[in-house]
């Protein structure tokens, strides 16, 4: 008889943005003459940056011509014209790394995920609460032990470690998807001095770095003295440059970070997710590195900095109208989310269905983060600025 992995059987019925589509589907097909505005999933809505699109259709191009044409790609790590533009990005805001610590992926959501095969199920998980649902989710299946840290109003949302509680890997994502909060240099090191002093791993998720517009805050946990030798970090170019549809990003394992085996011995991360990928994974498509690539450029970084500029002035609308509501808020400034305290005392559910059905507005409930999420609400900048302005409108009519 076939046996299946029961710790499925333990995880809510449904993903969270699965309810949400369920609640708005089921709305629209009531109210049909009722148009929405969704701030709710954090997708993007400005199209790839000219420079982009022509890098992959130079790439597709010479997929066509034998000379040029590429099929596997040897280390299947990515291209060494892609992890040098990465690199180079990296050394301009201080961090020094090899084209060997940088393994090119098909966007961070999936190594979040995967990167759990490489470590062993009795492990503690720390996770900072609320979060996004994959870290929680990728371990549950395994079966593993998770432990929280809160992040909540007293701490500005930015949980810190507990030097009672052991941990063996930390969950940190900083612009912080859903709270849009952002850690600081010192902060940052406080993980790594705990992650050192209790022989962890960080997995750091840095996918929203290019919304941090403060230079005295860190873009990257490699900013952090020691991190090396404790933290991998993973980046996406979904939010960055608009790869939500293309899938590309990447993840940085440095050559120090080694773990003990039971036998003693020292083993090399890098080589196990090395192996671990070689084993389930072919890499990412040569067009699509092409154009992954091109964001590196002078001009890439110029048009994707214009695309990133428009969602700051979407989330300045939506700050500026909270501030003028006096509804308590964080994030926004240095990330595309904000994160409102829920009005009038509502729960984060009846806050959701009260805005879709008095205003036609779709965020996302921050229960569905954890239990530090009851109480707030998410939105996204990723809209359109004319939507923006109009589901701003629509509750400052409603909270005036």
């Amino acid at each position: 008889m076939v046996k299946i992995n029961e710790n499925f059987l333990t995880m809510k019925k449904n993903y969270l943005f699965i309810d949400i589509a369920k609640r708005v589907k089921a709305f629209s097909e009531a109210n049909p003459d009722k148009p929405l505005i969704r701030m709710g999933i954090g997708d993007v809505t400005l199209p790839l940056a000219p420079v982009v699109v022509e890098a992959i259709k130079k790439g597709a191009d010479e997929m066509g011509v034998r000379e040029t044409f590429k099929g596997y790609e040897d280390s299947g790590t990515g291209y060494d014209f892609l992890k040098q533009a990465v690199a180079d990005y990296y050394g301009s805001f201080g961090v020094s790394l090899s084209l060997s610590e940088i393994r090119i992926n098909d966007g961070a959501k999936a190594d979040c995920g995967n990167i759990t095969d490489i470590f062993g199920d009795d492990n503690t998980i720390l996770v900072t609460d609320p979060a996004y649902p994959v870290y929680v989710d990728s371990n549950v299946m395994c079966g593993r032990r998770i432990i929280y840290a809160d992040s909540n109003e007293e701490n500005g949302f930015a949980a810190m470690p507990d030097e009672s509680v052991h941990a063996d890997i930390i969950y940190l994502c900083s612009p912080n998807n859903p709270t849009g909060s952002v850690y600081t240099k010192a902060q940052l090191e406080e993980w790594v001095s705990y992650a050192i002093k209790n022989e962890a791993v960080i997995i750091f998720d840095s996918a929203y770095e290019a919304f941090i517009s403060d230079p005295a805050l860190p873009r990257s946990i490699y900013c952090a003295e020691g991190a090396k030798k404790c933290a991998i970090e993973m980046c996406s170019l979904s939010k960055t440059a608009g790869f939500t549809g293309t899938r590309c990003g990447y993840t940085v394992i440095p050559e120090e970070l080694t773990v003990k085996a039971s036998d003693g011995s020292e083993v090399s991360l890098a080589a196990l997710w090395g192996r671990r990928q070689g084993s389930k994974f072919n890499g990412v498509s040569y067009p699509i590195q092409c154009g992954a690539a091109a964001v590196f450029t002078p001009e890439g970084q110029k048009q994707t900095r214009q695309a990133i500029d428009y969602y700051r002035r979407n989330a300045k609308v939506m700050t500026d109208t909270l501030t003028e509501l006096g509804i308590k808020f964080t994030g926004g400034i240095n990330s595309p989310y904000v994160w409102l305290k829920c009005p009038q005392g509502m729960d984060s559910w009846e806050f959701f269905d009260f805005l879709l059905e008095k205003i036609q507005v779709v965020g996302t409930p921050g229960e569905g983060f954890g239990k530090n999420g009851a109480g707030w609400f998410r939105l996204t900048a990723f809209g359109t600025y004319e939507n923006t302005v109009e589901a701003m409108n629509r509750l400052k009519k409603l909270f005036s």
